[in-house]
């Protein structure tokens, strides 16, 4: 097996977290890049809200809260994937899922890691995992968040 390129996806939840001990020692003993992603949900509809917003007011908290994810990301990749040889962060905004295949497609990753659940999992399962697994056309590895390592993501 040849691995060059991993893909691993967070959401910052302790549950993504585990998947951490997996990531660190596949890129140590194929010494592979590491691309980290992390997808950003959409703003619901201004239309939806209470109160007067233009777009451009949505645009600029969406901007806000991916400079706060990018710099998760960076410490993240500092402080915990320094035995990488090189890693790549990725935000995203829209549906976790369709984004997680969307770079599948465009960066082809030999391989996937991912955990059965993440921030919102409340089945043992949850929907992203499943519908990663079921579209991905490389490997996925997933992770069940009860026999993972025990690493935690801090707030810094």
């Amino acid at each position: 097996m040849t691995l060059k390129k991993i893909l691993w996806t967070t959401d910052f939840s302790e549950n993504a977290a585990q998947a951490l001990s997996y990531v660190t020692s596949l890129s140590e003993k194929y010494q592979t890049e590491i691309h980290v992603l992390y997808v950003l949900e959409p703003f619901a509809p201004f239309g939806a809200w209470y109160g007067d917003f233009d777009q451009s007011e949505i645009e600029k908290m969406q901007d806000l809260e991916r400079e706060r994810a990018e710099k998760r990301l960076s410490e993240i990749c500092e402080n915990y994937l320094e035995g990488c040889p090189l890693y790549i962060k990725h935000t995203a905004i829209g549906d976790p899922a369709s984004e997680i295949l969307k770079l599948i497609k465009k960066e082809s990753p030999d391989m996937v890691v991912i955990t059965t659940r993440g921030r919102k999992g409340q089945f043992a399962f949850g929907s992203v995992a499943d519908k990663v697994v079921r579209h991905s056309p490389v490997p996925v590895l997933v992770i069940p968040i009860h026999y993972a390592g025990d690493i935690k993501i801090e707030d810094k």
